[in-house]
């Protein structure tokens, strides 16, 4: 299946692996108006596809995202108060719809990624790096804040390295990055796409409502109390217990079967 957008590809194979590119390489693959529209509409309609699995989200070209354009930047200046919070609240809406897709979102990291790039590598729930890339909080060096990326990144990289890397505009390198936890793992670049194979392959094991159900329930436990999550999280084992995926999981595992969702 293939969706044809303006700013962006999207392309989901056989085995229901949707791969999701940004494709403004001339601009470095930079977020504007459109561009942010696009995403959060593919988004919601890969969220909503029971036929995808797994979101492989990349970038065409040299880059992985440059952050904002400075063309959409300038234009929201001249905006009213009003106008400039409904362009800032399209951003925040498409990492939060990231952030929360019932499915795996892996980041094919290519290249560098700076303000807005690093925000979205931060909703990805296992992150590739390529050798070589450099990566920037940039926001303050423009007299800017990197306001609707922060929820994301902090929850990715932690209160002391968003300090570290927030407060100066600083780039780094991938070798920090993965220290800080913003790559979970960094190769050379001609391995990058082996390596989202491989890992494609992990999560073609697992059950698709048992990882849009347990995205959700990461997501719980880590914003409420432990007495809160004791309750909660016993009735969830039960509910999964009464599943049809739960039940064919414990009955193939039982009797050395294979269990329809897995995919060799």
């Amino acid at each position: 299946m293939t969706n044809t957008y303006n700013t962006i590809l999207v392309e989901t194979d056989a085995r229901g692996v949707a791969t999701l590119t940004l494709n403004r390489p001339d601009k470095h693959n930079a977020l504007n108006g459109e561009l942010i529209a696009e995403l959060y509409d593919a988004a919601e309609k890969l969220a909503a596809d029971d036929d995808v699995r797994i979101v492989v989200l990349t970038g065409a070209g040299e880059s992985f995202c440059a952050g904002g354009d400075f063309n959409w930047f300038a234009s929201n200046v001249e905006k009213s108060r009003s106008e400039r919070v409904a362009q800032s609240a399209t951003l925040a809406r498409l990492l939060r719809r990231l952030d929360t897709l019932p499915k795996p979102l892996i980041g094919r990291i290519n290249g560098p990624a700076y303000g807005g790039g690093v925000g979205m590598i931060s909703t990805c729930d296992y992150t590739i790096g390529a050798e070589g890339a450099r990566f920037g909080l940039t926001e303050v060096k423009l007299g800017l804040l990197p306001a609707n990326i922060s929820p994301y990144v902090v929850a990715r990289i932690g209160k002391v390295h968003s300090r570290e890397t927030m407060l100066s505009g600083a780039l780094f390198d991938t070798a920090r990055a993965e220290r800080i936890g913003l790559l979970t793992e960094v190769v050379a670049p001609g391995d990058l796409d082996a390596t989202v194979n491989r890992l494609v392959h992990d999560h073609l094991q697992a059950a698709p409502g048992a990882v849009a159900d347990t995205k959700a329930l990461i997501a719980y436990v880590a914003s409420h109390d432990l007495e809160t999550n004791m309750i909660y999280t016993a009735d969830r084992l039960a509910d999964a217990w009464e599943t049809e995926e739960g039940i064919e999981g414990i009955n193939s595992f039982i009797n050395k079967g294979v269990p329809s969702w897995r995919v060799k």
